[in-house]
């Protein structure tokens, strides 16, 4: 048991690596050259692998040019998950983001040039939208779970955790849109305040 233990970890940690080359050449491929221009083939060609095991991690070349964003939405999580609990749920939130966006040892966005790049890229293709917009409601989907425990209800019979979690996501969308279409690669923290400072604005103060 002990010996099998150490050995499934190796094998997730290979398949990790894997899915980090092929994620990584994607978005170089796709960045360089645009999305249209770039084959399942070529992705997999730049990653070392086959076809085949592409296809084993992603369900096309947009999910591949995305996926280093899902990590994102993880550490977000990760934060929400460790606010203090008498925080507000928007307030947990925010401050969630704001440790995200601070974090010294992994970058945020805005710390990481091809991601401001990508972002971009995702404005102008469709297929590539509809990716990042799927990797969004994973995040928000695990958001929605950590607000409700917080709250202590079931977010299958309360519509609080999803609301909560929905305007606190539309805030940061707000404000990455608005830091890709300003161009300042080094707004978003300050893009993310305002859009929080102006939802709770609108919601009295109450957060």
């Amino acid at each position: 048991m002990s010996d099998e233990a150490p050995e499934t970890d190796r094998r997730v940690q290979a398949a990790r690596r894997t899915r980090d080359r092929l994620a990584a050449a994607a978005l170089s491929l796709a960045l360089d050259r645009g999305l249209a221009a770039v084959t399942v083939e070529e992705i997999a060609a730049r990653a070392d692998v086959t076809r085949r095991t592409f296809s084993r991690h992603f369900t096309g070349k947009e999910s591949a040019v995305v996926d280093c964003l899902r990590a994102d939405g993880d550490r977000i999580n990760r934060a929400l998950r460790a606010r203090p609990a008498a925080e507000p749920p928007l307030t947990a939130y925010h401050r969630a983001v704001r440790d995200w966006l601070v974090d010294p040892v992994t970058p945020a966005w805005h710390r990481r040039p091809r991601v401001f790049d990508l972002l971009r890229l995702a404005e102008q293709e469709p297929a590539l939208f509809a990716a990042l917009q799927h990797t969004r409601v994973d995040a928000q989907e695990d958001s929605v779970r950590i607000v409700a425990d917080r709250l202590g209800t079931d977010p299958d019979t309360d519509l609080r955790p999803a609301v909560l979690v929905g305007a606190g996501a539309g805030a940061l969308i707000a404000a990455q849109t608005a830091w890709v279409r300003g161009g300042d690669t080094g707004a978003l923290p300050r893009l993310v305040d305002q859009a929080f400072a102006a939802l709770l604005a609108e919601r009295g103060g109450s957060s």
